[in-house]
């Protein structure tokens, strides 16, 4: 059976012109055809038109990458690859995403739907950073002599896991493909991951220069639904491990899998419904600008996206203008023009989740401020939406609505609020603002959510500012465990605890 390809061309007047690479299940190095040669269609979000056909996988497909991946881990990778050389190697691969910034940030803008400034500045450069800072960790994980007694030297050992299963998704492809590869690898684990159906273009053009880099069998990507590919990783007794990013509920289905199958442990990076805190004191000019990133960016596709905003009764009207024209001032269009920020949702199914969501708000009485409709004729962008007098129990208060959809409540004081923000079954992030650094740090400890950001939500340059260097995840149905920073190494290895007798006679 033939491998399926891809044909990409981009605007006229765009740095790439066009690209072709295979699209096959990356399997020991190769790009093969998915079992009985079947294919999963892939569609532009920006048009909704068909750009590509990618190979779907199967179960007996895992079954294949997950023996190539352990016949890699007993033969070349692992202990037998040390530390220092799998270093250079993730050091090596962060090198190679820098030199095809162009072509995967384009690959991202046409599959995802994300501006591509914004792919380029941010998704392909943060992914080479996270591979790079890996790379450096590699030689550093390690055990400690522990003290006992005189009788025993007792030494731990921090060992790979073996074969790991990964689950990414669609929001950021490429990030969260390195977020997943780079401690794996460092730790000397090999691989078999799925990545998400709709948006797997930039992660098999990256599995191209994979190939340059590491052994056969070290790294196999599979894309393919989640109900056959993701739930055969999930319950695979030959894999170890699995680490999975997206919804709470598919967390669920998968942690059960497991629980099931071989009791592999899980790490699980879930959804948030996370709090944005606007104290009288703040500034608002920068409260206003952080808090239109923190919700906007990826077109609200985010799952730390700051989505409720509680803004200080005595302020309330004058944040609500600012951020209005704040918001209006939005570019929603095309992700290759320059001045666009937010593009379309990423499918036609994440727009209708969408759109259910904001016609849930208008059900239950909320006021839609601003927005609340399709934007455009062609594609899947909705309007920036601003709900008003919501009520806590409110759907759009309470669930995850993952688009371009914030509601704005206003809170009387610290005691009304730390009881609101908390009044969720997410805790992913927070933030607060406020030039009282005293009360900033009073509220954030009293804040369930893994991360808390102060007078900014960083990701790119403004809210969400994930550094590779710090741990993110979440409390509560956010998930388990942490990506990033030292923490993530923890999600891979396995501690050995080794007693060596030195003096302790025979007891018999």
């Amino acid at each position: 059976m033939s491998v399926p390809q891809a044909s990409l061309t981009f605007p006229e007047g765009h740095s790439v012109k066009s690209l072709d690479f295979p699209v096959g299940l990356f399997i020991n190095n190769e790009f093969v055809a998915g079992e009985g040669g079947k294919t999963i269609e892939v569609k532009a979000p920006s048009t909704g038109k068909t750009i590509a056909h990618v190979a779907e996988g199967s179960a007996n497909d895992v079954d294949r990458a997950v023996e190539a991946a352990q016949k890699a881990y007993d033969t070349v990778w692992g202990e037998r690859c040390p530390g220092h050389q799998r270093g250079k190697l993730l050091m090596k691969l962060a090198d190679l995403f820098d030199e095809h910034n162009q072509q995967l940030a384009s690959i991202e803008a046409l599959d995802n739907g994300k501006a591509y400034s914004i792919a380029s500045g941010f998704d392909v450069s943060s992914a080479a950073a996270c591979l790079r800072y890996y790379g450096g960790w590699a030689d550093k994980e390690h055990g400690k002599v522990v003290e006992v007694d005189d009788s025993k030297l007792a030494i731990t050992k921090h060992e790979p896991i073996g074969v790991v299963g990964q689950i990414i998704p669609w929001n950021f492809p490429l990030l969260m493909f390195a977020w997943k590869l780079g401690p794996a690898l460092a730790t000397g684990n090999c691989i078999v991951m799925k990545t998400a159906e709709t948006t797997p273009l930039s992660a098999f053009y990256a599995c191209q220069l994979i190939a340059k880099v590491f052994p056969p069998g070290v790294v196999n990507i599979l894309t393919g639904y989640g109900n056959v590919v993701g739930a055969a990783i999930s319950s695979h007794m030959k894999i170890l491990k699995v680490a999975f990013t997206g919804s709470t509920l598919v967390g669920r289905q998968i942690m059960k899998a497991a629980s099931q199958s071989n009791l592999k442990p899980v790490t699980l990076e879930l959804g948030g419904k996370s709090p944005n805190v606007i104290f009288d004191d703040a500034d608002i000019e920068q409260a206003v600008s952080w808090g239109a990133f923190g919700l906007y960016f990826n077109a609200g596709q985010c799952c730390c996206a700051g989505s409720r905003i509680f803004v200080q009764e005595t302020i309330y009207d004058e944040f609500l203008e600012k951020l209005t024209a704040k918001v209006k001032s939005i570019k929603v269009g095309d992700p290759f023009a320059a001045d666009s920020f937010q593009g379309p949702a990423t499918s036609q199914l994440q727009f209708d989740r969408i759109s259910a969501h904001i016609q849930s708000g208008k059900d239950e009485g909320a006021t839609v401020h601003l927005g609340g409709n399709r934007h455009g004729t062609e594609g899947y962008f909705i309007e920036p939406t601003i709900f008003t007098d919501v009520q806590p129990t409110m759907k759009i208060a309470q669930e995850e609505i993952f688009g371009p959809v914030v509601v704005v409540q206003k809170f009387k004081d610290e005691e009304d609020l730390i009881a609101r923000a908390n009044d969720t079954v997410y805790g992913l992030a927070a933030a607060v603002f406020s030039r009282d650094i005293s009360r900033c740090l009073r509220i954030a400890n009293k804040l369930q959510a893994g991360t808390v950001w102060i007078n900014n939500w960083k990701l790119l340059s403004l809210h969400n500012q994930l550094n590779t260097q710090m741990p993110f995840g979440g409390f509560k149905q956010s998930g388990i465990g942490r990506e990033l920073g030292e923490y993530a190494l923890k999600n891979y290895t396995a501690v050995k605890a080794i007693h060596i007798n030195i003096s302790q006679p025979n007891p018999l």
